[in-house]
């Protein structure tokens, strides 16, 4: 971060250069300061680029949603959550058909929820229920994310449909057990592969983190913190940079979980 920060105007000439900046600016906890910069730069399409500018843009937007929703500020938070599901022009790309948006979705009820608009809550969490239901190995960024599926359980439980978000839960919970140690195959005529240097990572390394995110998601969903905890610990020994793990821990801080 300070290496890249001692060179702005070179920084800033390379989309890729200045995403991995607002990362570290996002993975630090300066939510603000990623948001400003991310959204003062025109960015442009590159290969094995797909989908990681709108993640950022998301994804400072979603942490600074939950400060304000900790703060009451409910107003903010559900500005902040509306932004994210629209794709302004200087991200470089549009949003896909069949985006996955559970998660802002779910966050938007509880908004709606906590400034007395019933019915608009209820259909957030509705919404938010919608899309794949099947864990996947993610390796391509459109992907089925399983933190997409956590939050489809979460809205369920909201709209009183415990049995079916238990059944999302379980579902993260047996993809993750079953396919922990499998071996992982590269297909290196795939499009869309969201990493730049796919010789430097290890897939296998990459699949067992990926599952025992899935896990503690499934854990957490159901109630049993003790597991969810040992899973989301073992991720983050493993991937400290983990972003998924880190949103996970900022919605259990919080209580913003059920």
């Amino acid at each position: 971060m300070q290496l890249l920060g001692q060179y702005p105007h070179l920084i800033a000439q390379r989309d890729d250069l200045l995403l991995e900046q607002i990362t570290l600016l996002n993975l630090t906890g300066r939510y603000s300061e990623a948001m400003a910069m991310l959204d003062a730069h025109l960015f442009h399409p590159w290969e094995g680029g797909e989908g990681k500018v709108p993640a950022q843009y998301q994804f400072c937007r979603v942490e600074l949603a939950k400060q304000a929703m900790a703060s009451n500020d409910f107003g903010r938070a559900k500005t902040l959550l509306e932004e994210c599901l629209v794709y302004p022009h200087h991200l470089g790309e549009g949003k896909l058909y069949g985006a996955q948006e559970n998660d802002f979705y779910y966050l938007l009820g509880c908004c709606h929820e906590a400034l007395g608009h019933t019915d608009e809550a209820r259909c957030c969490w509705e919404q938010a229920t919608q899309g794949p239901q099947e864990p996947a190995a993610a390796m391509y960024y459109n992907d089925a994310k399983p933190d997409k599926i956590f939050y489809q359980g979460l809205a369920l439980e909201k709209l009183g449909h415990h049995d079916q978000a238990r059944g999302r839960f379980y579902k993260l919970i047996n993809f993750g057990k079953q396919h922990i140690f499998e071996k992982q195959v590269m297909d290196y005529f795939a499009v869309s592969l969201p990493d730049l240097l796919i010789w430097e990572d290890s897939l296998d390394r990459k699949n067992e983190a990926h599952c025992k995110y899935m896990l503690a998601l499934g854990y957490f969903g159901l109630g049993e913190t003790a597991k969810g905890h040992r899973y989301l610990n073992e991720l983050l020994q493993a991937d400290a940079c983990h972003q998924g793990a880190m949103q996970l821990q900022s919605l259990l801080r919080l209580n913003l979980a059920l």
